[in-house]
């Protein structure tokens, strides 16, 4: 097979992964290229194994086109899902279904400065006890914290090294490529590839976790600024609270709204003696502590309401900011915040009725993520494919993808 054949043949397998079901034409148009062409290598999948025929597309009249879609245990993706704390490695077949088990690992970036040799570590134990072969993996995507440049793959925030890059030091323990990028910008990825902003043009994604993260798609395309840091969001300076922020600076979003400062709240309220279901709350386990609250906020808990309202409320000053500027037509509530679902959505429109000019507000659509937590996971493995056509495949895995 040539060089151009098997790239025609990997953004094939690019457009079914985002797609699930395409049909000949569809493909043919997605790649712009003839319908006998895609039709040939259609063929060539199928028989290869590498993609099967699917049934049907509905009818609009006339004979109902053949739809195709990949073989979900052809190739696996290993995604990475990093926060300050808690890092999350799993491995994920083509139809994005986690295969065995989810690793937890806990890893805390602000204060470790092994940490990048503690995650090659455990990706390379991972990997080797999966029990599936290098050659069926496409590549290993990264999502985490900080100021974050992909191409370069360096993270200025976290991650420090004497190696040349995350991604070079990661490749050279694992033996597979690898790609990264800021975690808020792999659940935009996610959510307008997979979720809830499928086909939109304009959106923000909030990223709601122990900082408040945004995404932005902007005519149609994944907005990352001219150095790639866009989406700082938590670090709108919003208050005159004299309360320091992790950035350094005073009064930022965060210091108000985010899942650790709820947390860190709700201990203080309850030591106070606060009425509440909540117990037991810790600031050292920032994790169960804020799933603790958004559980009993979901369950109607008084006082677990009212920590997540006043949160949201903030959120929503700041997202009136990102209206007047950019104009989108929906704002999705993702990461790992969208556990408390529909909560967030009253006291967020009640700042943005307060905060809006109403006729640059009127048609935004306000929605909680689908995708909620596990919105980074499926980011990092869209970030994977979204390049899987450009990325450099081992001949052995080629001949065992085109046999």
């Amino acid at each position: 097979m040539s060089e151009k054949q098997a790239l025609y043949k990997k953004s094939l397998i690019k457009h079914l992964y985002f797609n699930e079901k395409l049909s000949c034409a569809e493909l043919s148009t997605l790649t712009d290229k003839s319908l006998p062409h895609t039709a040939r290598a259609l063929n060539e999948l199928v028989e290869e194994g590498v993609v099967l025929e699917s049934g049907h597309a509905s009818s609009t009249g006339g004979r109902r086109p053949q739809v195709y879609a990949l073989n979900p245990e052809i190739m696996y993706v290993i995604s990475v899902a990093m926060d300050q704390f808690i890092t999350h490695i799993c491995i994920l077949n083509m139809a994005n279904q986690v295969v065995a088990r989810v690793e937890r690992i806990e890893l805390a970036l602000y204060t470790n400065p092994k940490a990048l040799e503690e995650l090659g570590h455990h990706l390379t134990q991972f990997i080797d006890g999966s029990g599936i072969a290098k050659e069926k993996i496409a590549g290993i995507g990264m999502g985490m914290p900080g100021f974050v440049d992909g191409h370069k793959g360096i993270n200025y925030s976290f991650l420090h090294s004497s190696h040349e890059s995350i991604t070079n030091y990661i490749e050279s323990v694992t033996g597979l490529p690898v790609l990264i990028d800021n975690d808020s910008s792999l659940i935009a990825l996610a959510e307008w590839k997979l979720g809830a902003a499928r086909q939109r043009q304009n959106v923000m994604v909030i990223n709601i976790s122990w900082g408040i993260g945004l995404g932005m798609i902007l005519d149609g395309s994944l907005f990352r600024g001219q150095s790639g840091f866009a989406g700082e969001f938590s670090h709108i300076p919003l208050f005159t609270n004299n309360k320091i922020c992790n950035c350094g600076k005073m009064g930022c979003l965060e210091t108000e709204s985010s899942l650790q400062v709820i947390a860190e709240k709700a201990v203080k309220g309850i030591q106070e003696g606060r009425t509440s279901v909540l117990k037991n709350l810790s600031p050292e386990r920032l994790e169960d502590t804020s799933k603790a609250i958004m559980e009993a906020a979901v369950k109607g808990d008084k006082y677990a309401v009212e920590l997540l309202s006043q949160a949201a409320y903030h959120i929503g000053r700041g997202i009136a900011i990102l209206i007047h500027i950019l104009n989108p037509g929906l704002i999705v509530l993702s990461g790992r915040g969208a556990l408390a679902g529909r909560l967030w959505l009253a006291p967020v429109q009640q700042a943005l009725n307060e905060h809006c000019i109403p006729k640059i507000a009127e048609n935004i659509e306000l929605l909680i993520s689908p995708l909620g937590y596990h919105a980074e996971r499926l980011g990092a493995a869209a970030l994977v494919m979204e390049h899987f056509d450009e990325m450099p495949m081992h001949r052995k895995k080629q001949e065992l993808l085109y046999a």
